[in-house]
């Protein structure tokens, strides 16, 4: 019987700083009391495709494809706080991508052929950049997080190096997933 594997395609935020003013808005947006369901320090990520789960052979041969992924570095700019789908239902808040955003598009659909490539379906939703920061699980206090949200919109995390594509094993737990490479690809110079 095959493993399955919990898979995801993504880019970490190299910038030390800049992932630290990422935790400081997310512990702010927590502060609010809303039920809000933060992401853990060592799991903020810029996400180019999720994958779900996958039978292990599907990720050997993910790897194996991603390697030959010929993208150049680059920086993008985090800037900014929003939610989806909207302000007035927030369930998920994340900080965005302005400058560089269209690498990171670009990156993401180097990224979907490769794995539509090797059979797995299409995204149902277009890519759009964002770090997700933490997710909203009900309405309890969102007035207040609304209201932190809306003063944040134009917050100014800075520049971060974009030099990997990292392939992620997810594994779920109750007290949150944990994040594992299978992979790393490093990107041209």
């Amino acid at each position: 019987m095959s493993e399955f594997i919990r898979t995801f395609i993504a880019v970490e935020i190299e910038n030390r700083d800049v992932l630290r003013g990422l935790i400081q808005a997310r512990d702010k947006l927590v502060e609010s009391g809303a039920d809000v369901k933060p992401v853990e320090d060592e799991n903020i990520h810029l996400t180019l495709r999720f994958i779900g789960e996958v039978p292990a052979r599907v990720t050997s041969a993910l790897c194996s494809s991603i390697s030959n992924l010929k993208c150049q570095r680059f920086q993008m700019h985090v800037k900014g706080i929003g939610v989806f789908p909207s302000l007035s239902r927030p369930r998920v808040v994340w900080a965005g991508v302005a400058e560089g955003s269209e690498k990171i598009v670009e990156l993401a659909g180097i990224v979907e052929r490769i794995v539509r490539g090797l059979g797995i379906p299409p995204e149902r939703e277009e890519f759009v950049p964002h770090i997700t920061i933490l997710r909203v699980k009900s309405g309890r206090n969102i007035d207040k997080l609304v209201k932190i949200i809306s003063s944040m919109q134009d917050m100014d995390f800075g520049y971060t190096d974009v030099t990997r594509v990292h392939v992620k094993k997810s594994v779920l737990t109750p007290r949150g997933p944990i994040y594992s490479d299978l992979c790393v690809v490093e990107l041209h110079g």
